[in-house]
């Protein structure tokens, strides 16, 4: 049964480069975190671990095929490849598995696989301070926003910094549900969040090159609120 496994194994990576495949059986895939890859975003959905293996189920939203990785520290930069996946391509799904020890880690999106790419710092912990850690790593930074039937308040001459993680934090005080969209310099939604009547939302955005984004607020019946987002 272990030669058959293995050999289905060989089969599998031959057929698709997208999943990090080895010589022997597969390990468990353990913890499993969804990764939205854009042009211009890497949003990891959680960045927090216990050690163990990590399975990150990584699906490109942009336009161009990324690469994806898992760097470790390496004195005082995050430039020791863990895990990678080359190549994810547009409208795609791959998996990449790494097995991670205590520490900070950074998951790398690289849009047309050239450069540094958009980071997102994670923290592997077991010593019990898990709550503490997560708020360390979760975002750098909250924005709440409230709306209302014709104005969205909170974010006037809102800015922010290629790469910094915004937690959104939506309160809707209207009596019909509200979406608002994360928009980047092309006009591509990057993040979107329903707050439900009289209800809240939030999402946390890693925010991509500098440019000209906005806020965009839409819901039925009444009109769509703009506000922008200076990234610089």
């Amino acid at each position: 049964m272990k030669s058959r496994t293995a050999a289905v194994l060989t089969v599998l990576c031959a057929a698709t480069a997208l999943t990090a495949c080895g010589d022997d059986e597969p390990a468990p895939k353990g913890q499993q975190v969804p990764v939205t890859a854009t042009d211009t975003s890497c949003e990891v959905t959680t960045t927090l671990f216990t050690p163990g293996t990590v399975t990150f189920t990584v699906t490109n939203r942009g336009q161009q095929a990324t690469g994806v990785y898992v760097y470790g520290r390496e004195g005082d930069a995050f430039t020791k490849v863990i895990a990678e996946v080359a190549d994810v391509p547009a409208g795609r799904t791959g998996d990449l598995r790494a097995s991670l020890q205590t520490g900070t880690y950074e998951v790398a999106c690289k849009p047309g696989r050239q450069g540094d790419g958009v980071r997102t710092k994670i923290t592997v912990s077991d010593d019990g301070n898990l709550a503490s850690a997560a708020a360390e790593v979760a975002y750098d930074r909250s924005v709440t926003i409230e709306l209302t039937d014709d104005a969205m308040t909170g974010v006037d001459a809102l800015i922010a910094e290629p790469g910094e993680k915004i937690a959104f934090k939506v309160t809707n005080k209207t009596a019909g549900a509200r979406t608002l969209y994360v928009l980047n310099p092309e006009g591509k939604r990057v993040a979107e969040m329903k707050a439900e009547a009289n209800g809240t939302a939030e999402t946390v955005v890693t925010l991509g090159a500098a440019g000209d984004w906005s806020l965009k607020v839409k819901g039925d019946g009444v009109p769509s609120v703009s506000k922008p987002l200076v990234v610089r």
